[in-house]
């Protein structure tokens, strides 16, 4: 992942802020060839600034034994 806006030598100092700052980036703008750590999204997710709609979806993957939402399905599950 290629980031021309921060400087990814000083975030990476603060450990958290820049695994936080990684997952925001992947998840709202894209993966590319990179995959998303499940542990990581999970440790770090009350502290995630997603899109609405990503960070719903994400969630019914991340726990998907919490109560069904069929608005998530209406939007992501319809073919």
């Amino acid at each position: 992942m290629y980031n021309w806006s921060v400087d990814t030598k000083q975030l990476k100092k603060d450990k958290k802020q820049y695994a936080i700052w990684r997952l925001e980036q992947l998840v709202n703008f894209g993966l590319g060839k990179e995959k998303l750590s499940k542990i990581q999204l999970k440790k770090y997710w009350p502290q995630l600034h997603l899109d609405p709609k990503k960070k719903r979806f994400l969630s019914f993957l991340l726990w998907p034994s919490k109560k069904y939402d069929e608005t998530v399905c209406k939007v992501w599950c319809s073919y």
